[in-house]
């Protein structure tokens, strides 16, 4: 029996609710076995803000975020390839586990797909499965699905999930930790002095 796997990449600079409860809907939608937690090694795309964590507390936050997750894992398969971190190059390595694919991303990352590294091959190696988040993001991602369809031959999936208002960057500018990620997160961060 093939296993059906969720991928979510990034920074996780920090991890918050907002990845857990993106996750939890794209499984529940796409009837997943598990969800793999990828923290990247080095970002390609962007450089990492000042006062960010390094990456091995990133890494940690992401362990600490999913550990009382039954259906949640960490992966260490970026930071242990090392280098800068290509999601190609990572869905090319699970895909030859014999597992099928989704690859969980947010809605800007969907909209700029075609600037990724082969995204062809991303989109032959993983259905592509992003959170609506309102009407506004449904309309726009239907176009871009429809587009990298016709591009790439993409099974782009639209899961809706209730709006959850937070990203990293305005955790790292404005605080929020206690309410916007899981405790033993929030309590790495406060011991560990991060994002001041």
């Amino acid at each position: 029996m093939t296993i059906r796997l969720g991928v979510m990449g990034g920074t996780f600079n920090p991890p918050h609710r907002g990845h857990l409860e993106a996750a939890r809907h794209v499984r529940a939608a796409l009837g997943l076995d598990r969800v793999l937690f990828v923290p990247n090694n080095i970002p390609p795309h962007k450089r990492m803000p000042a006062h960010s964590a390094t990456t091995a507390q990133r890494f940690e936050m992401v362990g600490l975020m999913v550990r009382d997750e039954p259906w949640a894992a960490l992966s260490t398969i970026e930071v242990d390839r090392g280098g800068a971190s290509y999601t190609v190059e990572t869905l090319r390595a699970l895909a030859g586990e014999g597992q099928a694919l989704a690859l969980i991303i947010g809605t800007d990352m969907l909209m700029t797909l075609e600037q990724w590294r082969e995204p062809a091959e991303i989109c032959r190696l993983a259905t592509l499965a992003t959170v609506a988040r309102s009407e506004d993001d449904r309309a726009a991602l239907r176009r871009q699905a429809a587009r990298l369809q016709g591009l790439y031959g993409a099974d782009v999936r639209l899961v809706d999930c209730p709006a959850l208002p937070v990203s990293s960057t305005q955790l790292r500018e404005q605080g929020g930790f206690d309410c916007l990620t899981p405790p033993a997160v929030a309590a790495y961060i406060e011991e560990h002095h991060l994002y001041r």
